[in-house]
């Protein structure tokens, strides 16, 4: 956080909505300033942005405040969570985001030179968040280094903020906010000039801001309103770049959207394809890079635990004058009058402020009632649905009841609310805000509906902002509902927590399927059991031969293992497994050289009904993984599909060729194991059937003989 000023729009220890209480600024700009705030219910630390008075009332602004609230819809770990736009007292306009500790990208180029490596994995990370902000329609349009976030300081964990309009981003960038054009020209797309902007935009920004941290320098964009026309229509200077970083680059920011990266879709794909092995000039359809023998060490994968997102609670502000009239009077307040010789004092807003949980020691209630019954009665309710009695003199006498029924439905709301773990109830004359958390989601369903008939029977309008628990989520309950969806081997979730997922957490499912409907029913089968949480699923579709031998494989180990392919003619790797007619493949397992002993089986499961045992064959009976393959830098590489010349200098080879009409997918399989894989040999090859039933009985006779396994589906296209 930075000093405060005199001028500052708002001040440390400034109660905000009666929630959100300052503790600091962390930035300003020409319109607005950003400070860090604590809710005073949840005990969360948010970022609040907000507009100067001046920029409050004007449409150029506002419509970027719109845009960046628009965001709230969006639920990804990759994207700052907006909870909501407001207005303070004295007219700013404000936003309520979460905050994100960690230095941005824009303050590590300040500190040090990021490494290529690191690089490949933000841009993973933000075309993540940039799915999911397009999918809503949204376009971020001012993407640039101080906007991500690295978390903790965790490449992984970059996070996409947007404090454009609000935060000096200093280093020559220059923020125009206007009708036709918004960004930041360094970063900025070539059709951005021209007042236009679309999800490929952000591409372009995304390939410009990794250049200028590999570089550590914002790039120049011109002196001039036609220089920096003419330059946006060249090509970024990527010369000295490494690959495969340079190719991405370059192919994220081509200045033809035609030719640039389709979508940020394409984009997790291909780096995460470059992430995990070797890769290939795919030219104009993919990010071009270089050919290599080298295997990464495979990503440390994400974990699903996300940031916690606690309860959202909607805190009312006050809501104009409440109203007395003599003729709302009755006996009751009379004889009050007479016993305190004094009249009630008048409450507007007539309220009620009630809390339980949310980092509160004890439970909370402010009230006014209009006389000593239906203060009894606003008590009694806090205390059925707190647990607790209220403390003493929570609840005021005073006059000014907005309407007749209003007492009763201040101490009916409780018992609607009945069911919430953690909650907050704010009314304010004829305004009532509920929040807070229920155990599941059936449960709040039924607790919504109880309290929008309270609303409709009282006469309130009604805010509710209700999370879906429960508050931790048991992994094997996640797991009872993936083995039922289970059509082609099982689903697993991957490195699910111990103590289970916190609220907000991400729950990451791979496996197989053998339709596209499973990946995409995933969210609806799982809606119920997970609450607030995220799916990410990583499902690939098998036809119903490969789904036949995965239906019998338990859950196995990989070890690293890994399966690589390549071109036969030119030795080069291929990132898609898609191969065309007459293509001749070639098919390597991968082992790191740390693994010394095992003996290694290899098989091709085809689109026909057959298996093919390549791994020990009728040519080759050695199964010793010390005796094949050659190591080259820490791995070792063992080929179970040779090149066509490669069988011409050796009969004994297996090699493969696609031929016209032969058409589908296909799969190679590795296992790993510590003794014989079968009690006798295989034959060349087989039906799946039989190999199944085979592959079934070993499993059962021998546990733990697989210590690693590894597969990729190959296919093949006209």
């Amino acid at each position: 956080m930075i000093d405060a000023l005199p001028g500052d729009i708002f001040h440390r220890g400034q109660l905000l909505n009666n929630t959100y209480e300052i503790e600091g600024v962390l930035g300003r700009g020409g319109t607005g300033e950003v400070y860090c705030a604590k809710n005073q219910i949840s005990g969360r630390i948010v970022a609040i942005k907000a507009l100067n008075a001046q920029f409050s009332g004007q449409e150029g602004y506002i419509e970027l405040m719109r845009r960046e609230e628009q965001m709230r819809d969006i639920r990804d770990d990759a994207v700052v969570r907006y909870t909501e736009c407001s207005r303070s007292d004295q007219g700013h306009v404000f936003l309520v985001m979460d905050y994100i500790a960690g230095p941005s990208i824009a303050d590590e180029m300040l500190r040090r030179r990021l490494e290529p490596r690191e690089l490949m994995i933000i841009a993973h990370r933000v075309a993540e968040g940039l799915v999911a902000a397009h999918g809503q329609g949204i376009v971020h349009r001012d993407l640039s280094p101080d906007n991500i976030i690295l978390r903790d300081g965790s490449p992984e964990r970059a996070t996409i903020i947007d404090f454009g309009i609000a935060k000096d981003t200093g280093a020559g960038a220059r923020t125009i906010v206007g009708n036709d054009f918004a960004g930041k020209y360094e970063y900025a797309a070539p059709e951005q000039m021209e007042g236009k902007a679309e999800p490929r935009s952000d591409l372009y920004a995304l390939g410009a801001l990794l250049l200028a941290a590999w570089k550590g320098q914002v790039p120049f964009a011109g002196m001039t309103p036609g220089e920096m026309i003419r330059r946006k229509q060249e090509r970024l200077d990527t010369a000295g770049v490494p690959e495969p970083l340079k190719g991405l680059i370059d192919w994220l920011s081509d200045p033809a959207i035609p030719h640039r990266a389709p979508s940020a879709a394409a984009v997790v794909e291909q780096v995460g394809k470059a992430l995990k092995g070797p890769a290939v000039d795919r030219g104009r359809t993919a990010p071009p890079t270089r050919a290599t023998t080298r295997r990464d060490k495979v990503e440390k994968k994400r974990s699903g635990g996300g940031v916690m997102v606690l309860m959202l609670l909607v805190l009312l502000g006050a809501a104009g004058g409440g109203a007395w009239y003599a003729g709302l009077l009755d006996g009751a307040i009379e004889k009050l009058r007479a016993q305190f010789e004094t009249p009630l004092p008048v409450a507007a807003p007539y309220v009620m402020s009630a809390s339980v949980g949310g980092g509160l020691a004890v439970p909370k209630l402010a009230a006014n009632a209009p006389d000593a019954v239906a203060a009894e009665a606003i008590r009694a309710g806090f205390a059925a649905l707190a647990g607790k009695p209220a403390a003493e003199g929570a609840v005021t006498l005073a006059q000014g009841m907005p309407s007749e029924t209003w007492a009763a439905g201040a101490a009916a709301v409780f018992d609607a609310a009945r069911g919430l773990e953690s909650w907050r109830i704010e009314i304010s004359d004829l305004t009532a805000g509920v929040g807070g958390l229920a155990p599941s989601v059936t449960e709040g369903k039924a607790i919504r509906a109880g309290l929008e008939i309270w609303a409709g029977t009282h006469g309130f309008t009604l805010k509710l902002d209700l999370v879906n628990g429960p508050r931790v989520l048991d992994p094997d309950a996640v797991q009872k509902v993936l083995d039922d969806l289970a059509s082609c081997g099982s689903l697993e979730q991957v490195d699910p927590p111990a103590k289970g997922y916190e609220l907000g957490a991400t729950i990451t499912i791979t496996g197989n399927a053998l339709d596209n409907g499973l990946a995409a029913g995933l969210d609806a089968a799982l809606a119920d059991t997970i609450g607030e949480r995220k799916v990410s699923s990583a499902i690939t579709v098998l036809n119903e031969e490969l789904c036949a031998v995965r239906r019998v494989l338990p859950p196995l180990p990989t070890n690293a293992l890994s399966i690589w392919m390549g071109q036969g003619v030119t030795g080069e790797a291929n990132l898609t497994g898609v191969y065309k007619t007459d293509d001749n493949p070639l098919v390597d397992v991968l082992i790191p050289a740390n693994i010394p002993s095992g003996n290694l089986w290899g098989i091709a499961v085809d689109n026909t009904g057959n298996v093919f045992n390549l791994l020990p064959n009728a040519s080759f009976a050695e199964t010793d993984i010390s005796k094949l393959g050659i190591v080259e830098g820490g791995t070792r590489r063992i080929r179970i599909v040779f090149s066509e010349n490669e069988k011409r200098a050796d009969k004994r080879l297996l090699t493969m060729r696609v031929t016209k009409g032969d058409y589908g997918k296909s799969e190679f399989m590795a296992f790993l194991t510590v003794g014989d894989m079968f009690g006798t040999r295989r034959p060349k090859d087989e039906s799946i059937a039989s190999y199944a039933e085979a592959l079934a009985a070993t499993l059962a006779e021998r546990p733990g003989n697989i210590i690693g396994f590894a597969s990729r589906i190959l296919e093949s296209r006209p």
